[in-house]
């Protein structure tokens, strides 16, 4: 499944790229996230791996996020990979003038196991609809800082 999400942020893109890119700000925006550890490599550069810790309702999820192509802010792509999941996200900022930036996400969901690739056929709302649901966030937050 594939599927592209963008929304508009009131902030300089130096500025969104800047809070985007620490990763101490992801659980300002990112809801569920209890943890997110390095395991390899340089954190936020290209081959770095990390381990992310999300508690979504009574489910706890962890996930191995590997960063792919880092070239801010034109690209910033990882994949994500649990349990019956492969995610390919491809991070994209574009300034729309000096004021404001468009953040566009582009997501590729590979499913693994027969329930996932159920949910991803019957539900597809429910991933572009948690996708959006990051975005927002990042844009309520980043509209927020100073």
């Amino acid at each position: 499944m594939k599927y592209t999400t963008q929304i508009d942020i009131n902030q300089p893109i130096d500025r969104v790229i800047e809070l985007f890119d620490n990763p101490d700000n992801m659980k300002e925006w990112m809801e569920g996230l209890q943890s997110f550890e390095s395991i390899s490599g340089t954190p936020g550069e290209e081959g770095a791996q990390s381990k992310l810790k999300f508690q979504m309702g009574k489910r706890s999820i962890e996930m191995i996020e590997t960063i792919t192509t880092r070239n801010l802010p034109e690209e910033f792509t990882g994949t994500y990979e649990t349990k019956g999941v492969f995610n390919i996200v491809k991070n994209r900022f574009v300034p729309i003038d000096e004021h404001n930036t468009r953040y566009i996400q582009d997501q590729e969901f590979q499913f693994r196991s027969l329930t996932m690739k159920v949910m991803g056929f019957i539900m597809p709302s429910l991933f572009k609809k948690q996708s959006m649901k990051y975005l927002t966030d990042f844009k309520n937050f980043a509209e927020g800082q100073k």
